[in-house]
């Protein structure tokens, strides 16, 4: 298997946190890309050079971090990120949802920040940034309090955290662990794991 990646990208950080703790790094050929090269090889499985891309060992393409996860829990090793059926699969992907929310509000964000500044739309970065607050706030209450360890190795979990961590890389300035301390408590503990220590965004 292929898992087309850029070093920075929470999107493909995800995935590479999955195939570490499925077991599926033996198995994985991680191959690093530009996808904003006009040459890059991304292309030839993603039409619209975006990252994750997944190409299968039957030549099967899989876009789209979600369903590239879900894919990777299906056929790694060890318990499932995404419980298989019932109120609690439910319940993980509508957190991992509402993190993934707050995360497009914050590439957003930062897409329009790199425009010129006459370019920038200062309504629509104030929009964004209300937004990614207002996502982050809805986490936190969905934590339950004192119950931290409870939202951990899932995939709401690993959502959640990478969103955080690629906060304090791409938006430093933005204190957003202000009345969040659920949120910073969750980041602390899973990027000591060895398949998030591994998959630093740079």
């Amino acid at each position: 298997m292929r898992l087309y990646y850029s070093a920075p990208s929470p999107y493909a950080r995800k995935c590479r946190i999955v195939v570490r703790e499925k077991g599926l790094l033996g198995r994985m050929e991680e191959v690093l890309t530009d996808p904003y090269a006009p040459d890059t090889p991304l292309l030839a499985c993603n039409p619209i050079s975006q990252v994750p891309a997944l190409v299968d060992d039957d030549g099967a393409i899989f876009t789209d971090s979600p369903i590239i996860c879900a894919y990777l829990d299906e056929i790694g090793q060890g318990p499932r990120l995404l419980p298989a059926a019932g109120p609690e699969h439910w319940s993980v992907r509508r957190l991992a949802a509402l993190a993934d929310g707050a995360l497009e509000m914050g590439v957003k964000l930062i897409l329009e920040q790199r425009r010129p500044e006459h370019e920038r739309s200062p309504s629509w970065m104030a929009r964004w940034r209300e937004g990614l607050f207002r996502a982050l706030d809805r986490v936190e209450a969905a934590i339950p309090a004192g119950r931290n360890a409870e939202i951990g190795v899932d995939m709401a979990g690993i959502t959640i955290a990478t969103v955080a961590t690629w906060l304090d890389f791409r938006h430093p300035d933005l204190d957003w662990r202000a009345g969040r301390p659920a949120i910073a408590a969750l980041q602390a503990r899973l990027e000591a794991r060895d398949s998030f220590q591994e998959t630093a965004p740079r």
